[in-house]
């Protein structure tokens, strides 16, 4: 099992996110302790070991060290705003 970790910029946009939306994030992100590269999820060009995973219009991105069984949650944002 994966320990996941959100950093305090996620977590910070995860309590911005409204309710209807973040208790879905907050499943899926409880769904990566045992399935860390669920089916949707792209790992992103250019970095070594972060991926993604769309929430309707919410996006997580993340990074798995595999060798730990640690993953960290770098960001939580609307589609639009995520990837800057």
């Amino acid at each position: 099992m994966y320990k996941v970790v959100l950093t305090k910029s996620a977590e910070k946009e995860l309590i911005k996110v409204p309710k209807v939306y973040s208790k879905n994030i907050i499943k899926h992100l409880k769904d990566l302790i045992n399935n860390p590269r669920p089916i949707g999820c792209k790992k992103l060009s250019g970095y070594d070991n972060i991926y993604r995973i769309r929430i309707g219009m919410y996006r997580i991105v993340y990074r798995i060290e595999d060798d730990i069984l640690y993953i960290e949650v770098i960001k939580i944002g609307h589609r639009k705003n995520v990837y800057q």
